[in-house]
């Protein structure tokens, strides 16, 4: 599942980084100015927030795998991932059907939108499955070598913590008695 939510994170950044490719290639010079009028108005702003989104989480598994290997002193064991022609094939099948729905939607013609689509989206998801398969085999040994160095940490941590967290038993008999003791008392009638 986890995999699954990475793959399509990555082929949903890469069909933007793709359709970014194919419209530079198409329009060279004038390509922002077209990604940035009439139908594609949304598109400067979609594509700021799909690569500051892919960008942190990039660095956030670079730090954890970097923080991993810090704490086990080395290199941390890798994982198997799945091959790079099965990736590769999977993002640019998803990041092709991206950017045909979102060019229909924009208006495009079937035909430009499919050559421009399989010339723009192919070393994207190349790109993508690479960088996608050094991610999957170091990642997830990554946290798995964390969480077994943190787990006494944090056992003692709570063995620490757990006599702040009881209630004081004194404390709790007190409060009881207050509260009886002003139950009992009788006050004035109140007026609604």
């Amino acid at each position: 599942m986890k995999r699954a939510a990475a793959i399509l994170g990555v082929a949903i950044a890469g069909s933007q980084a793709g359709h970014l490719l194919a419209y530079e290639l198409r329009f060279g010079a004038a390509a922002q100015t077209v990604q940035s009028t009439g139908a594609h108005a949304y598109f400067p702003l979609a594509v700021k927030t799909v690569f500051g989104a892919a960008a942190l989480s990039l660095v956030a598994s670079l730090l954890l795998v970097g923080f991993a290997r810090i704490a086990a002193g080395g290199s941390v064991e890798k994982q198997s991932a799945p091959s790079l022609l099965r990736l590769a094939s999977i993002l640019y099948t998803v990041q092709l059907a991206c950017f045909v729905v979102q060019e229909t939607v924009e208006g495009a013609s079937a035909s430009q939108v499919l050559l421009w689509g399989l010339v723009g989206q192919m070393p994207v998801a190349l790109a993508g499955a690479v960088a996608l398969r050094w991610l999957l085999a170091r990642v997830a040994p990554a946290l798995a070598s964390l969480s077994l160095r943190l787990e006494p940490a944090l056992q003692l941590f709570v063995f620490a913590a757990a006599p702040a967290l009881r209630p004081v038993p004194v404390l709790a008999g007190a409060a009881r008695a207050a509260v009886a003791e002003h139950a009992t008392r009788r006050g004035p009638p109140r007026s609604f």
